[in-house]
């Protein structure tokens, strides 16, 4: 056999893995809304850890070449560095790397709750109401947008009710535009 044919096997069950994923699922916690808050929660946590490392990365290297982040960055970008972890400084030791590692799984968690709760909420008004609409997904982005913002440290009652506000602004949205797509 050459390698051409191994390797297409190979990828072919690589595809038929992924795909069966979309099926199945990565768990089976015995109940569908146990199982779709679990998947998302793993892979919006992922996404988050991957975000958090990539960014502290880009600024330690930009620092380590001595360039001003904020001179030739856009405001968003920029201002991005303020929500940096804060005890990293560059280095290599013990407490920048534990700085990083506590910073990323709190931004994990952060990401991982909003994904979880948020499919969880809707799939429960789903079964409850007997209708997936535009209100489920009001009603879910605004509580998870306020469990967001508990989630932060310095949380003001302004802040939550502004992100319980854009988050059903935003997952309305969505499930609106979703049709139309």
């Amino acid at each position: 056999m050459n390698s051409s044919g191994s390797s297409n096997l190979e990828t072919r069950s690589l595809l038929d893995e992924l795909r069966s994923f979309d099926k199945n699922g990565l768990f089976d916690l015995g109940h569908p809304l146990l199982n779709r808050i679990a998947e998302s929660f793993v892979k919006a946590a992922g996404i988050g850890a991957v975000q958090a490392v990539a960014r502290e990365s880009y600024f330690i290297a930009v620092e380590g070449a001595g360039v001003d982040s904020s001179g030739g960055l856009p405001p968003e970008i920029s201002s991005s560095k303020r929500n940096r972890f804060p005890d990293l400084r560059g280095e290599t030791n013990g407490k920048t790397i534990e700085a990083m590692v506590k910073g990323t799984g709190k931004e994990s968690m952060q990401w991982g709750l909003a994904a979880g709760m948020y499919s969880g909420l809707t799939y429960g008004l789903k079964e409850a109401r007997g209708v997936h609409d535009w209100k489920n997904s009001a009603l879910a982005g605004a509580l998870t947008g306020a469990a967001v913002a508990l989630t932060t440290d310095d949380h003001s009652h302004e802040q939550i009710v502004q992100c319980a506000i854009t988050g059903a602004a935003i997952s309305t949205a969505a499930n609106l535009l979703t049709g139309i797509f």
